[in-house]
């Protein structure tokens, strides 16, 4: 069987460098918990890590769909849509896709001071069933903002912000009851269902009206929504989506920069790098430069 750890379409990762790690160990906010890898692999065919000396991080992987394998401390755990499992650090461990059904997973690696307070949910399966009630979309969108934070830079409100957001993201899982009880606003669920919409389209060119209708309210009254909500225009936000996956395109493909503009939409060239810089205050030529990751990928 085909072995591989990394290189699967659609894939996103980021890994931290070692000294924003040592930053995060010493910080005060940061040192608490803090993600060093994070990254999402969609239906990751041969997917295969072993590790015979363990890991140095905790590892926490979400199955989206699909199935897969986990040896931890001579012990094996099956993962299935909706479950999740927490390797700790340091513990003998191999992990590895369903050769007919691979598994889609979400995945961070995390250190910290405070690990033993999600001590009761480390080294055994999590199971989060599906109801109406799961707030699946918050807790990913949880997952998307600690992402986009570490992909727009390492700054200390980005660092420390992505800590608490990995708290709030883990307890999430903990506290699952309690989690599960919090009503959302109409207001918030249109949003939400926007979003996603968008984040959908983003090898397309949709409008405002377009967006608006998908959700049921006339343009005028969703950007009214969407901006008290986001502090952003929908157009705004729905463009910084597409510079983000432009962002996940330069540093995990090997696309040209002409390639990336027309998948995004962006059928000038020279239009979407100035949008870009803009965005980024860097070209897209000089962000591949910068964060590009070989092709051994990240360790996870």
């Amino acid at each position: 069987m085909e072995k591989i750890a990394d290189g699967f379409k659609g894939e996103k990762a980021i890994v931290t460098p070692h000294n924003v790690r040592h930053w995060q160990e010493a910080n005060s906010i940061t040192k608490q918990l803090f993600v060093t890898q994070i990254g999402y692999y969609p239906h990751a065919k041969y997917h295969y890590r072993a590790r015979p000396k363990g890991c140095d991080e905790n590892i926490f992987i979400y199955c989206e769909d699909g199935k897969g394998f986990i040896t931890c401390n001579n012990c094996e755990y099956q993962l299935t849509k909706h479950t999740a499992f927490i390797i700790p650090v340091n513990a003998v461990h191999t992990y590895w896709a369903d050769v007919k059904d691979p598994w889609s997973i979400y995945w961070i690696h995390f250190c910290g001071e405070n690990v033993s307070m999600f001590a009761s949910i480390i080294e055994q399966t999590i199971h989060i069933e599906e109801s109406d009630k799961s707030r699946y979309i918050d807790r990913f969108q949880l997952f998307e903002e600690m992402y986009q934070n570490l992909e727009m830079g390492y700054s200390q409100e980005n660092l420390e912000y992505v800590s608490i957001c990995l708290i709030h993201f883990l307890a999430s899982v903990k506290y699952i009851n309690q989690y599960r009880e919090i009503k959302k606003a109409k207001a918030n669920d249109l949003i939400q269902k926007s979003i996603l919409f968008m984040k959908e389209q983003l090898e397309n060119n949709i409008t405002l009206e377009e967006i608006a209708q998908h959700v049921g309210l006339s343009a005028s009254h969703f950007g009214a929504i969407f901006a008290q909500k986001t502090s952003y225009t929908p157009m705004v936000y729905y463009h910084q989506l597409k510079i983000q996956r432009a962002c996940s395109y330069l540093q995990f493909s090997d696309l040209k920069l002409k390639e990336i503009a027309f998948r995004l939409g962006y059928y000038d060239p020279f239009h979407f790098s100035k949008t870009f810089r803009k965005e980024m205050e860097i070209t897209p030529r000089e962000y591949r430069k910068r964060y590009n990751i070989d092709h051994n990928g990240p360790n996870s």
